[in-house]
């Protein structure tokens, strides 16, 4: 049965870093060919995509969030981490890490974390 599970801060302040580590169980990280994404849905939103690292590390982000966003992975751990930088209270959402295929389609993703709640405030 794979996993996945969202950890880090509930509450960031304006312009800091948003950082979200993803552990995964059931499946290594490094398994061909699998994508891990990043996802996020504001309130009363839609899904969001954001990017994600493949199976061999490389990273791909959403055009409209790539200057902000970087994904790094520890194999070791079987984890992959989000950081989003600068953010203000529109980046406030709840957060998902998936296992994808490559098509950056939350609709085409098999496996989902529970999802965390980032509250953008001072």
């Amino acid at each position: 049965q794979v996993q996945l599970q969202e950890s880090g801060p509930g509450l960031v302040k304006p312009s800091q870093t948003l950082s979200l580590t993803c552990t995964v169980s059931g499946c290594s990280i490094t398994t061909k060919y699998f994508y891990w994404s990043w996802i996020r849905q504001p309130p009363g939103k839609g899904l969001e995509w954001m990017g994600y690292i493949t199976y061999r590390g490389s990273t791909y982000y959403s055009p409209s969030l790539k200057s902000r966003t970087s994904i790094s992975r520890d194999t070791f751990k079987n984890q992959f981490t989000l950081q989003l930088n600068s953010v203000t209270p529109e980046d406030t959402a709840v957060y998902y890490c998936a296992r994808d295929f490559g098509a950056a389609d939350p609709g085409g993703m098999d496996y989902w974390g529970k999802g965390t709640l980032v509250t953008v405030s001072s």
